[in-house]
């Protein structure tokens, strides 16, 4: 069946097609009806189903015959270690630990915070809270104290789970002194914690609330599988980069097990006893839709990798986990790539290994720029697929789905709605732009399964940040167009779209030229205030590892492409060349940061940012050319 076809049987019967999908789940009753709608626009999924994400995750694949499947690789540079997890061995584990969890009084509905590294044990933490009904909320690992306090007070833990410490490249990130000055300065106080003690750091106990990881769970019995309700929280994400009070949101377990496994068949055109690698986190949406549940729900082996794109050791340790693991189907971001394209440019690292089982790559995180898709094409010789999703959906809302029908890629594309999501592109006033002209992304309700419900505790603060502006819809915060043929094209987010002289205009587009120098691996562009036309576009510029040009040409160059490619109307003259662009740990660029520093505010660091003093670097590159301060 067509891409087509499979969308319109979607839109002709959205009740129908969802139901169908959901028989590839496990019920321990089925949902008599799929779409839950007498508490609209907060819609709901499968909910009179009742249902076990652990069990569709593990047990089912034991049960099937293959509990000797590899379920889970650890791959870990910074420590030297590797270690294969199978499916039989997966489900002992989550029941001793769902066992220890609920002798010590956790039971379902009760949070869990998880605040771990890279390890087995998260996943296992994580499937352990869903084996027993428990909702887990992970924090990504090394989070700052004070952010921590805040989700604690926010999800009210019964338990945190946590590991001594966190390794990088070149230091051991203290975890529990962290941990204890959230604790400190949280107002909830969770009655245990659990401490993965790790060797290359013991951390000191409290006595009374604190349990090391396996003496934690000597003597308990291995919990069962509770069946929970379809419409019964799996777990809690805060969204990054918030402001005020976290935004906790909610993924509902029965729509979550439907789509996720949906798409893994249907988008990545992956088989079970495949292997899958998403080389992300666990604290980020990636790694909970497909590093933990996805592709467990599938039955697909699954890469859990402690180590950076670069520096553990090289720019090849992609491509050596890839090797090493038989790697299928790979899913990374942009940024990651684009780290790896700068110090390798041509890619002469790829010769050292054997990438034939590779057969697709998928970005998604930032904004997939042309010249790194086709780079990424170039080395892989291998389909690089964009497509775009959000926290808040926990799955793509555009892709090329290439389980379907692989479609003719348009690069700088993340192709075509998915089925369950009717993408509009709305004006200021609501109504629908034109084919080809720039609006705000919004989704017309309801959105299908496995994307957020409502935020946790907030019913109205969901209605707010994202139903208010467009009535019957969801707003996404994105900014683009679809183009004749249907495809969608991301530009930037709603607040990056600059207004120059009353000319809205896309700093996606710029940034899309800009990455096309030969000598740039990775760009930002931001709007900076101007007395005269409003706003003006400025370019950050990174170069190439190896690149000895001045950069006074590089920049003049750079100027000149935007003046040639996009015109005068972009008014682009101003662009400096950084070492480093500010990032947050997940990897996407903090744009209206940087927009701040160059218009003379003096911004606090956002809780996500990777490096605080990345901050002075760009201040320091804007002053020479009178920027910092301009007003």
């Amino acid at each position: 069946m067509s891409y087509a076809n499979v969308y319109e049987c979607w839109k002709r019967d959205p009740e129908a097609f969802w139901m169908e999908a959901a028989q590839s789940i496990d019920w321990h009753r089925a949902p008599s009806r799929a779409l839950i709608d007498e508490r609209a626009p907060l819609y709901e999924w499968f909910s009179d189903g009742l249902v076990n994400g652990c069990h569709n995750a593990v047990d089912r694949h034991v049960e099937a015959g293959h509990g000797e499947r590899t379920a889970i690789i650890w791959d870990s540079p910074v420590t030297g270690q590797t270690r294969h997890t199978s499916y039989a061995e997966l489900r002992d584990l989550t029941a001793r630990f769902g066992g220890a969890l609920a002798r010590a009084g956790v039971g379902k509905g009760d949070r869990v915070v998880i605040y771990m590294p890279m390890v087995p044990e998260a996943a296992v933490a994580m499937l352990a809270c869903a084996r027993i009904g428990a909702i887990h909320s992970v924090v990504f690992g090394g989070f700052a104290a004070n952010e921590l306090a805040k989700r604690i007070d926010d999800a009210a833990p019964k338990a945190v789970i946590a590991a001594s410490c966190g390794v990088e490249p070149n230091r051991t990130v203290h975890y529990k002194p962290l941990l204890d000055a959230a604790l400190e300065a949280a107002s909830h106080r969770p009655d245990l914690c659990v401490i993965l003690q790790r060797e290359q750091e013991t951390a000191e106990l409290e006595p009374g609330r604190d349990h090391e990881w396996h003496a934690f769970q000597e003597g308990a019995e291995p919990a069962k599988c509770v069946p929970v309700e379809g419409n019964h929280p799996a777990y809690i994400l805060y969204t990054s980069g918030t402001t005020g009070p976290p935004k906790g949101v909610v993924r509902a377990t029965g729509g979550h097990l439907v789509a996720l496994d949906w798409s893994m068949a249907n988008i990545y055109g992956v088989a079970p006893g495949e292997v899958y690698w998403a080389a992300s986190d666990v604290g980020w949406v990636v790694g909970h839709s497909y590093i933990v549940y996805a592709p467990l729900i599938h039955g697909c082996t699954t890469i859990i990798f402690e180590g950076k794109p670069v520096g553990t050791p090289d720019a090849g340790t992609f491509w050596r986990v890839m090797q090493d693991h038989a790697v299928s189907v790979f899913f990374t971001a942009p940024t990651a790539m684009r780290a790896i394209k700068r110090e390798d440019p041509r890619g002469d690292l790829l010769a050292n290994y054997d990438l034939s089982r590779l057969r697709t790559l998928f970005l998604a995180g930032e904004r997939a720029d042309p010249d790194t898709v086709d780079w990424c094409g170039r080395v892989l010789n291998v389909p690089v697929v964009d497509h775009w999703w959000q926290t808040e959906t926990g799955w793509a809302i555009a892709a090329n789905p290439v389980g379907i029908e692989p479609l003719p890629v348009k690069v700088g594309s993340p192709s075509v709605p998915m089925p369950g999501y009717d993408v509009r592109i709305l004006g200021e006033d609501g109504g629908e732009r034109p084919v080809g002209e720039l609006g705000s992304i919004a989704v017309r309700l309801p959105l299908p399964p496995g994307t957020l419900p409502t935020l946790w505790n907030a019913d109205d603060r969901f209605r707010e940040s994202y139903l208010a502006r467009f009535p019957g819809f969801y707003e996404t915060g994105d900014a683009g167009y679809v183009d004749e043929d249907g495809y969608l094209w991301i530009m930037a987010r709603t607040d990056d779209v600059i207004n120059v002289a009353g000319h809205r205009l896309s700093t996606g587009a710029m940034e899309e030229v800009l990455a096309s120098h030969p000598d740039v691996a990775e760009c930002a562009v931001i709007g900076v205030a101007d007395r005269l036309k409003g706003q003006l576009p400025m370019g950050f510029l990174c170069l190439n590892k190896g690149c000895d040009r001045p950069h006074e040409d590089v920049v003049r160059e750079a100027v000149a492409l935007v003046r040639e490619r996009i015109g005068p109307v972009a008014a682009f003259r101003h662009a400096v060349v950084v070492d480093r662009l500010p990032k947050t740990r997940s990897g996407k660029i903090l744009r209206a940061t940087m927009a701040k520093v160059a218009d003379g505010e003096n911004p606090a660091p956002p809780a996500t940012i990777d490096d605080p003093s990345i901050l002075s670097e760009i201040r320091s590159a804007l002053e020479p050319i009178g920027y910092a301060g301009r007003r």
